[in-house]
């Protein structure tokens, strides 16, 4: 019996994959008017840092690169001057303000070579106009991200033949929906909370399982509520009580009116309920409230509710001469020196360095 040919070709596959290290890097520009007389052409070199094995540093020309571009900023990344061979790399600038949780695509930004006396950047990153009529010039300061991803080496590996298709398309998760629906309709609300003159009907299990004091008040010996099941709470403003179920629900927040004032208040309030997310949010919030008029009242509340990261923004605000000579002399001084004394001997140690 003769053997029967196949028509079916031959097939292999390879993928050619690099191999890379990305992060970035924040560069504050603290004093910004100051830098307004570096000359056109001549630049601020940044502290070096390292990212993927390698020194950088970030040239700031706060009155363009040349000339021409003199009403723009320019920015410039190159290897540190102690790194001898050329590096593969792409990166891009950014304000620190506008990049939230993920980090800009580089997918199009160019892959450029790299050496300690060849740096790359954009001579027009903002026209010096421009950024002072923006948002992101606050107190004469402004933050600049530059990611990078660095290019180690390319790589061959063996590829699938075929690529699974994909006949089920999974939606994203909506719980947080169903439980916030749970909330507004009540069903099945079995506890009554009444807070600043409202009524707020909730369930009990949902808000044991968020948080451990619910849940001491609601299942523990520390049960609360009468026979009709309603549970009063004082000290407590009813627009908070509400923000703070909605985030017991759905992990997130409605954007408030005054945000500065209400997270204040939603701090104390998570720190009562021992809600961490939420205080860390509240706490990375108010972070960007942090002004001559709020540091007082910001560095108390960090102070009186365990706040170290909002506390270390605060003293580094008050870093500032400035800063730190405007508070001395407000009338918030004094009553930041009765309500927390602890707080006094940094803010001494701060002047006798200035």
């Amino acid at each position: 019996m003769s053997a029967v040919a196949s028509n079916k070709p031959s097939r292999s596959a390879s993928a050619i994959v690099a191999s890379t290290v990305s992060g970035y890097h924040l560069l504050k520009i603290d004093g910004y008017s100051r830098t307004k007389g570096v000359p056109s052409g001549d630049k601020i070199k940044s502290r070096a840092f390292t990212l993927g094995g390698h020194r950088w540093h970030i040239d700031y020309h706060p009155n363009g690169i040349n000339s021409e571009h003199a009403d723009y900023i320019s920015l410039y990344l190159s290897l540190d001057d102690t790194v001898t061979t050329a590096v593969k790399a792409q990166h891009r600038f950014s304000f620190a303000d506008e990049v939230k949780d993920q980090a800009p695509s580089l997918t199009t930004a160019p892959v450029k070579n790299y050496a300690s006396q060849n740096g790359w950047g954009t001579s027009m990153f903002i026209k010096r106009a421009e950024l002072e009529k923006s948002n992101h010039l606050k107190d004469d300061s402004f933050t600049i991200r530059c990611d990078i991803v660095v290019i180690q080496d390319y790589r061959a590996e063996d590829f699938p033949e075929t690529t699974p298709t994909t006949f089920v398309s999974v939606a994203p998760s909506d719980l947080y929906q169903h439980l916030g629906d749970l909330l507004k309709t009540e069903k099945g609300a079995d506890v009554v909370f009444e807070v600043g003159g409202e009524t707020f009907a909730a369930h009990r299990c949902v808000l044991a399982a968020r948080s451990p004091v619910f849940s001491a008040e609601l299942f523990g010996g520390m049960k609360e509520g009468n026979t009709a099941g309603v549970v009063r709470i004082d000290d407590m403003e009813a627009q908070v009580f509400k923000a703070l179920l909605c985030f017991a629900y759905t992990d997130s927040l409605p954007k408030p009116e005054e945000e500065d004032v209400m997270y204040q208040h939603l701090l104390v309030a998570a720190d009562r309920y021992n809600m961490d997310r939420l205080k860390s949010i509240c706490e990375e919030k108010l972070c960007n409230y942090i002004t001559v008029g709020t540091v007082a009242t910001i560095l108390a509340l960090a102070e009186q509710h365990n706040c170290e990261g909002l506390k270390k923004a605060c003293l580094h605000f008050l870093g500032t001469p400035a800063n730190l000579r405007a508070l001395l002399d407000s009338d918030d001084f004094d009553h930041l020196s009765r309500s927390c004394p602890s707080i006094m001997k940094k803010l001494i140690a701060m002047l006798a360095f200035k």
